[in-house]
């Protein structure tokens, strides 16, 4: 039977990570600004956030941090300079950051990981259900996921993660679930939690992609969540409480996604998303896939 529970309209966006992986690119530019084509990454994940209708965004920072404010603040001297130069195009690209949302910061000051800073976010998110986006993952905007998961959380309430179906050899850089079918064919629930296991231990090749829609109870257990994995604090942890008894906080269900996917986490895969989404484009696109073939066949 559908319920009825609250809307929602905060996204949270962890995003104080170090970028050791990048290095020594990320040693004085967040990894979240590298450009995926021209646009960095972190504009695509506030895109998606919007386009699902969360206007109220919040990013969790952290030291050296400071340009994904000014990307997301206006640059009056750029603007005038464009703007006398008759080049429309380039400034509406530039004012196009600076009126996505309604973007507001707060500080990580410890790197006690992705649980500690979704709990940072406790302030600003008060007792409403919220959005979390992993900068990491970008997804196509034509493969809607992050409404999908809305939907879902509306109707059933409680927490709903997204999964992936990965092979057994990769599910160790993963969270994995152990799920149950519903009668959405897309759409599991989550009976339990494990991060990142060996592939013998896995309940499952269902993988935690970096998409979560949360029940603000999530806080009340993190605050208790003891540092796991790596010595970190673990969402993976908290979801697991939440998953074993749903009596507080409701269950927890998941949205299985399979539609387009760019991980920008990892260095192959970062270049990979790149070619993928240049090829895609129509600006781009032609030009760049005629290159591309005839570079392969030279390579070939």
């Amino acid at each position: 039977m559908t319920q009825s529970h609250p809307r929602i309209s905060k996204a949270v966006i962890p995003a104080a990570g170090l970028g050791t992986r990048f290095l020594p690119a990320t040693k004085a530019t967040p990894k979240e600004m590298l450009p995926v084509v021209d646009k960095p990454a972190i504009q695509y994940v506030v895109e998606e956030a919007v386009t699902a209708g969360l206007g109220d965004v919040l990013m969790v920072t952290g030291r050296n941090k400071r340009p994904l404010e000014d990307h997301f603040d206006r640059n009056y001297e750029l603007e005038s300079a464009l703007q006398k130069k008759g080049d429309a195009g380039r400034l509406a690209k530039v004012q196009e950051s600076s009126d996505l949302a309604m973007i507001h910061y707060v500080r990580q000051g410890d790197p006690k990981g992705l649980g500690h800073a979704v709990l940072c976010a406790a302030p600003h998110v008060g007792n409403e259900p919220f959005a979390v986006l992993l900068g990491d993952d970008l997804i196509d905007p034509r493969d809607p996921l992050l409404q999908r998961m809305i939907d879902v959380q509306e109707q059933y309430g409680g927490s709903v993660i997204a999964l992936m179906e990965v092979a057994p050899e990769q599910i160790h850089l993963y969270g994995c679930a152990a799920v149950e079918t519903t009668a959405d064919s897309d759409v599991v629930q989550v009976s339990g939690l494990v991060e990142k296991p060996e592939a013998a231990d896995a309940p499952s090749n269902y993988a935690i992609i970096g998409r979560y829609v949360l029940d603000p109870h999530i806080f009340d257990i993190l605050r208790k969540t003891e540092p796991g994995r790596g010595g970190e604090i673990q969402l993976t942890d908290a979801l697991q409480q939440l998953a074993e008894d749903d009596r507080v906080g409701g269950p927890v269900h998941g949205v299985v996604f399979k539609g387009r996917r760019y991980d920008t986490g990892d260095r192959g895969d970062y270049l990979r998303a790149i070619v993928r989404l240049a090829c895609e484009r129509e600006d781009l696109g032609p030009d760049f896939r005629t290159w591309l073939r005839s570079y392969v066949a030279e390579e070939m």
